[in-house]
């Protein structure tokens, strides 16, 4: 099997499998990964350790006990490595794991995409505001049946 077909699995299990379920524990990874602090520090972190503070400076509007929070979380999922220095004042450096190394890639080219179609959201955005908006057709996906 192929990386892609891999992928192609998982995706429809996704889509049909447990993360739809009210309990299902990758719910949680996932509100932790997707949250707007989580995406900004997956992404931030790909430039390399960073402290604490530069990690607050770097990411406009946080406060200190959300971003506490949020890298709690992700070093909990494993995609965190929290590293403190027994020094005075105390010195806590924060990079991805190896895992999470992996996800952030996924992260990184969602965040990618949001930015390079920004003008194209904000027009149906103010084009719905306005009253203007062309009627949305759903889009139905087509199961590749050779794929299988």
């Amino acid at each position: 099997m192929t990386q892609n077909e891999s992928a192609n699995s998982l995706s429809e299990k996704l889509r049909t499998g447990n993360l739809f379920a009210e309990k299902c524990p990758s719910r949680e990874v996932l509100k932790h990964l997707t949250s707007r602090w989580g995406v900004l520090i997956m992404v931030a972190l790909r430039d390399g350790t960073h402290r604490f503070s530069e990690l607050r400076r770097k990411m406009g509007g946080v406060s200190e006990k959300m971003l506490a929070q949020s890298l709690q979380w992700l070093e909990a999922d494993g995609f965190v490595l929290r590293r403190a220095r027994p020094v005075v004042p105390p010195h806590v450096e924060y990079s991805l794991t190896p895992l999470g190394w992996e996800v952030s890639e996924k992260v990184a080219a969602l965040a990618d995409w949001i930015e390079d179609n920004l003008p194209r959201v904000q027009e149906v955005s103010r084009a719905e505001e306005r009253g203007t908006g062309e009627a949305k057709q759903p889009v139905t996906a087509v199961a590749d049946s050779t794929a299988r």
